[in-house]
């Protein structure tokens, strides 16, 4: 069973820090893509950052500088650390895996509250 489980996230005021962990289990982790979504309420779930199995990155516009996505394959782990938070940050943050292989859904964890707010 596939399991994507996501911790890390709260209440922060602007400026402040957080960071998400999203634990996997049941997947070859260290060929899997990971990537953090996140999606606000009435708005469509979008592309926050994505780390690949060998570690490049991409990150959307509005968190570049800001956010850095990190893996760590030997606790299958990926994280997500958060600096400079502004209240437009606040959304529902999501854990995905891509599988190597296209027959294969991605896979998605339950989502994490983060909320920035003074």
């Amino acid at each position: 069973q596939v399991q994507l489980v996501e911790s890390g996230g709260g209440l922060v005021q602007p400026g402040g820090s957080l960071r998400l962990s999203c634990a996997a289990s049941g997947i070859i982790f260290s060929i899997y893509a990971m990537g953090w979504y996140r999606q606000a309420p009435g708005k469509q779930r979008e592309l926050v950052a994505a780390i690949a199995g060998g570690g490049n990155t991409n990150y959307a516009d509005s968190v570049k500088g800001r956010f850095t996505i990190s893996r760590d394959n030997a606790k299958n782990t990926v994280y997500l650390q958060m600096n400079s938070l502004k209240p437009e940050d606040t959304a529902v943050y999501y854990c995905n895996g891509k599988s190597p292989f296209t027959t294969v859904n991605d896979y998605w964890g339950q989502g994490t509250q983060v909320t920035v707010s003074s």
